[in-house]
């Protein structure tokens, strides 16, 4: 796996932040944080973005995750909580990347990739332009300094 862009280990370059807690429960045998309870994590972060910049407000289009990618840096320990830094990558026609990074002790521990995935009852559909400008709004801005917080 290639390491990740820079602009991608920096939480300057996200627009959202959510500090999630660690349980004891999401360590493995050897002592740090599991590829299930990781991605568990992404999906809480996840969610908390698309409520704090508005997604849920479109509750008559359906959207669904098509893809999710992790790749870990690093581990991750308990009890110590995740801040998991989280904003829009690629827009298509289609479908919108939420790219998150996930970061312990101001370090970076893994990136998540998730394509999402607009549907209607009848297949597939284009993204409203309206949707798309709120998607806009939250890209990811290599280099900034601002971020919401959840």
């Amino acid at each position: 796996m290639p390491r990740p862009a820079p602009y991608r280990l920096d939480p300057s370059s996200y627009p959202h932040r959510a500090l999630i807690q660690t349980r004891f429960q999401d360590l493995d045998i050897l002592g740090h944080i599991n590829n299930v309870a990781m991605a568990a994590l992404f999906e809480s972060a996840r969610v908390r973005f698309n409520e704090g910049i508005g997604l849920l407000a479109w509750k008559r289009h359906r959207w669904l995750v098509a893809r999710v990618e992790i790749n870990y840096l690093a581990e991750g320990q308990y009890p110590d909580d995740v801040e998991i830094m989280t904003g829009i990558g690629e827009i298509g026609t289609r479908s919108w990347h939420i790219l998150a990074t996930a970061f312990q002790r101001g370090a970076p521990i893994a990136t998540c990739d998730t394509v999402v995935v607009m549907s209607a009852a009848d297949g597939m559909t284009r993204l409203p332009d309206a949707f798309r400008t709120l998607l806009e709004q939250f890209r990811i801005a290599p280099g900034t300094a601002a971020s919401a917080e959840a």
